[in-house]
């Protein structure tokens, strides 16, 4: 037997639970599915899919267009945007509430 060595993980239970199921219905199990992850990753010198920020889907930029209009002004980052909005619809949701 090859000079192997442990690895181990803390997942939530479901992701586990999901990642089985489906590793299960390509015909392997879980621990196969993470050495060809890691022979991929090596194979490629680097993830083996791509890695990138979240970019925001239609509805939320609309959401920013309209905000942008509504009180241009410059935001220092991505964020400083999405937070405005995120506390404008938290206070639209108050207001539905009451």
């Amino acid at each position: 037997m090859a000079n192997t060595a442990l690895i181990q993980v803390r997942i939530e239970e479901e992701v586990k639970r999901k990642a089985d199921a489906l590793f299960a219905d390509l015909g392997f199990d879980t621990p196969t599915a993470i050495r060809i992850f890691l022979n991929q990753s090596i194979r490629r010198e680097g993830m083996p899919f791509e890695v990138a920020k979240p970019q925001p889907n239609a509805e939320t930029l609309a959401t920013m267009l309209i905000n942008m209009e509504r009180h241009p002004r410059s935001y220092s980052s991505f964020r400083e945007i999405v937070d405005e909005i995120d506390a404008e619809i938290a206070a639209e949701e108050d207001n539905v509430s009451h």
